[in-house]
């Protein structure tokens, strides 16, 4: 066959996968939790924003679509209808500030993927121990705080990141109040090493709720119905999006993009079952 053929065959089979396109919307698929999450292609020379979403209880992709921007405007013109029409209740995203607004202004309940939070606290949890360890800032004594009770506040927010109990939230109040009166910098200025202490434990204390909703989201069992990670929409788009594109140097329509990468997520849906493509060409 000539290359023109097969690039017809392809575009013509994309353009009839059904649910990854938004008429008719998912042929009344309906899921309690949607996850989210967006990624970049480069197509004739620019970058190309796509948005997917999943079934995060069954790692189904639904939907693949082209989104302006990634501010919490654009991602709530996105998911709005996607979480009305699914009648989902739970959005599950990474810890981007886009996706938490969304949630809130949709009334979803919100989780944030806790590998992505774990990480980026251990990664501060080290920053901040080896600044304290150092001993050239001297905020913390203006708050008449030993150096050594930080290192063990920290050490106590290493412990509460990986065990994750919503009953924890006190705890974590209680670390935030201790650095409280911490001054904020000046503009300009560089943030002390207490108010840097200070905006770490605030900002896992008010994200608690979100990180550790999957412990309380259970099934008529009794059993946790979600894992807290954003793994699925992850292999979404590692697998269906990125993983075609990194063999090319790009696309040349962004028509393409999309019908490439959904046409590869609607045959890995289908990967158990099996699927014949040939029904689908004009």
């Amino acid at each position: 066959m000539s290359k023109a053929s097969v690039y017809r065959a392809v575009q013509a089979s994309a353009e009839r996968v059904p649910g990854l396109r938004r008429e008719p919307f998912l042929q009344g698929y309906r899921t309690p939790a949607l996850g989210a999450d967006v990624t970049s292609v480069k197509c004739h020379g620019k970058w190309l924003l796509l948005g997917s979403t999943v079934d995060t209880l069954s790692g189904l992709v639904l939907t693949i679509d082209q989104l302006s921007g990634e501010d919490a405007h654009a991602l709530q013109d996105w998911l709005a209808p996607l979480v009305e029409s699914l009648e989902a209740r739970v959005l599950v995203s990474d810890d981007a500030d886009a996706f938490k607004t969304v949630a809130d202004r949709e009334g979803v309940y919100p989780q944030v993927c806790q590998s992505h939070v774990v990480r980026n606290t251990e990664a501060l949890i080290e920053t901040l121990t080896q600044a304290l360890q150092a001993g050239q800032d001297r905020s913390l004594t203006a708050l008449g705080i030993d150096p050594h009770q930080a290192l063990a506040d920290l050490r106590r927010l290493g412990e509460l990141i990986h065990s994750r109990r919503p009953e924890q939230q006190p705890l974590l109040e209680a670390l935030y109040l201790r650095y409280a009166k911490a001054p904020a910098p000046h503009p300009g200025q560089t943030a002390c090493l207490a108010y840097r202490l200070r905006s770490l434990f605030l900002d896992r204390w008010v994200l608690w709720p979100r990180l550790t909703f999957y412990r309380t989201w259970q099934d008529a069992h009794g059993e946790e119905i979600l894992d807290g990670t954003h793994h699925a929409s992850e292999r979404a788009l590692g697998w269906w999006i990125k993983e075609r594109y990194r063999s090319m140097r790009g696309y040349k329509r962004e028509r393409s993009a999309l019908n490439v990468s959904r046409l590869i997520a609607y045959c890995g849906n289908h990967l158990a079952s099996g699927l014949d493509l040939a029904t689908w060409v004009v």
